[in-house]
């Protein structure tokens, strides 16, 4: 299969891959040497993660804590550079842990170079989705 190579169908296609629950093949997408990013990050939490080995480390664990079931409402909007798009979008579904609804908003400012993921800054907000006397959900916590 030939993986798109624009930023806007390298990102929607990397969405079905994480509906699908498919880590391993989002993780693919990524540029060797790529950065994600987590503005919001609370104490504790990384706010940086610096190439694809430290990517999939991370979300090696997510479809444990969090089952996506759709991305609603996905805006790409394009910037003056080619490579980069900002996207709006929002994520619903469950957490696993206590089977509550999860609705998450998001923003995502994402640079596509050679058909890979090279800058993820991922704007969320984790504490959407604290859970009554737990820690935040977290895919390496």
């Amino acid at each position: 299969m030939t993986l798109p190579t624009a930023p806007a169908d390298l990102y929607r296609h990397g969405l079905q891959l994480l509906l699908e629950k498919n880590i391993s093949g989002w993780v693919d997408l990524w540029d060797e040497s790529g950065v994600l990013e987590f503005p919001f990050a609370p104490q504790g939490w990384p706010e940086r993660l610096e190439g694809r080995q430290a990517v999939a480390d991370y979300m090696r664990h997510y479809p444990d804590h969090v089952d996506v079931h759709d991305f609603q409402d996905v805006k790409v909007h394009h910037t003056t550079a080619p490579e980069t798009i900002v996207v709006e979008m929002r994520g619903v579904g469950r957490l696993v842990e206590s089977d509550a609804p999860f609705d998450m908003t998001y923003i995502a400012v994402v640079t596509v170079k050679d058909g890979r993921i090279t800058s993820y800054r991922d704007y969320w907000n984790p504490l959407a989705v604290r859970q009554p006397g737990a820690d935040f959900i977290g895919t390496n916590r």
